[in-house]
């Protein structure tokens, strides 16, 4: 699944970590105080540019540039250690492209919420007919929103476009893989079912799970910031009283609860969603003998095996019910967490309407990073049903024992052929 597309996978990814940490840690003890000093130097939060001359600022610019001499060292050494490796420009270079598109989208993102806090503090006074406030305000701050939405638009969709041949290509290479090895795998129950579908199935669900994780990683280092800055407008939480940084530790708090209440109550479902994958392969490829051999999917065989499919279905049914009873309560409640909690702040008025809108978006941003795993579940579930499947496929090709579930399979497909025979 990844040895076909990424060089040396587990050292790859190992070293991705140990290289962003390293950058990480180069940025704020040496890289940023140094661009600091050298003219470089950031701009506080509530006066940041709400227009795209936010993108021009010196420090973007000066961590656009660190940026790239990091992908560039890690990439050239990849580059150089995998010469050999026919997928090493998507695998290397298209994963770190990837990685700075998402950035900079999230940089939209951050001048998106910029322009919330005068538009609606302008919003604010003109519903109470504050004097100053004239129709020509309006227009000028939506045409500047309206620059905005077209370069998000544009990032959106070049970036949708790359990422679809980045994971066709991840596809390409698991099925090329997989094909060279056909001898060892053929044996495997639904052998043509996994080379065609899911290798489809899989690389297309990491592009959306992927690209998430990478989006929820960058809002967390460009967000968290924000949120921390504009922590000092929260006078005081209900029941708790004036905590430091309290945007941030609610965020944290709200999106651990969520991740724990949802891990819990959907333990049981990348099982039966595995299970569902054996069940369907089963009666499906007896309904194809049945095409061509008369004494297959006789109705007996053929009522047992959609049999199975139809219990399997109904334990699904069964544990996704109280998995969305979970879901949805955690969802709906987060509609109006943040609110409750800045019920004394607002109560108190001591922010603007374009302030608790900043406020709102900032944390709901750092929120749906903390809360990937609430967000993704059920994705990460199809998916590890997917890979269940697949790992019978890295066993036979690295001549290691079968899982347990496929080796039961032939285990039974023997006794067939023996009580036939």
């Amino acid at each position: 699944m990844f040895h076909s597309f990424f060089p040396q996978p587990r050292l790859f990814f190992t070293s991705l970590i140990v290289w962003t940490l390293v950058a990480i840690a180069g940025w704020y003890l040496f890289a940023a105080g140094f661009g600091a000093t050298h003219g470089f130097a950031s701009v506080p939060e509530d006066q940041q540019p709400i227009d795209l001359s936010f993108f021009l600022l010196r420090e973007n610019i000066w961590f656009y540039g660190y940026f790239l001499l990091s992908a560039v060292i890690f990439c050239g050494a990849w580059h150089i250690r995998a010469a050999n490796h026919p997928w090493k420009v998507w695998s290397v270079w298209g994963s770190a492209l990837i990685i700075f598109v998402t950035y900079f989208s999230v940089q939209i993102s951050v001048v998106i919420n910029n322009w919330r806090r005068p538009f609606g503090d302008l919003l604010q006074n003109a519903l109470v007919k504050k004097p100053g406030v004239s129709v020509e305000n309006f227009y000028e701050l939506m045409l500047v929103f309206a620059q905005i939405a077209f370069l998000s638009m544009f990032v959106s969709i070049m970036t949708d476009f790359f990422t679809s041949h980045y994971i066709f290509r991840w596809r390409m290479a698991m099925n090329n893989f997989y094909m060279s090895k056909w001898e060892k795998l053929r044996h495997i129950e639904g052998a043509s079912q996994r080379v065609q579908e899911d290798t489809m199935r899989f690389s297309s669900t990491l592009e959306g799970l992927g690209i998430n994780l990478i989006n929820s990683v960058m809002t967390l280092v460009v967000f968290l910031p924000i949120l921390l800055a504009l922590s000092t407008y929260v006078t005081e939480l209900p029941f708790i009283g004036k905590v430091p940084n309290s945007l941030f530790w609610l965020a944290l708090f709200w999106s651990i609860f969520g991740t724990l209440l949802l891990a819990f109550a959907g333990i049981k479902l990348p099982g039966l969603n595995f299970r569902n994958q054996r069940v369907e392969a089963a009666y499906r490829k007896e309904l194809v003998y049945g095409e061509d051999h008369a004494d297959r999917a006789q109705p007996a065989t053929v009522v047992e095996l959609f049999a199975n499919v139809r219990r399997n279905y109904f334990r699904m049914y069964f544990h996704y019910m109280y998995f969305n009873v979970a879901r949805y309560f955690y969802l709906q409640a987060d509609n109006l967490f943040v609110i409750f909690m800045l019920v004394p702040t607002i109560v108190a008025g001591v922010i603007t309407y374009g302030i608790f809108q900043q406020i709102s978006t900032a944390f709901g941003q750092v929120s749906n990073s903390f809360q990937y795993l609430v967000n993704s579940w059920t994705t990460i579930i199809e998916l590890l049903s997917i890979h269940k499947r697949l790992k019978a496929f890295e066993a036979a090709i690295d001549n290691e024992p079968l899982p347990a579930i496929d080796r039961h399979y032939l285990e039974r497909q023997a006794e067939n052929v023996n009580v036939d025979a």
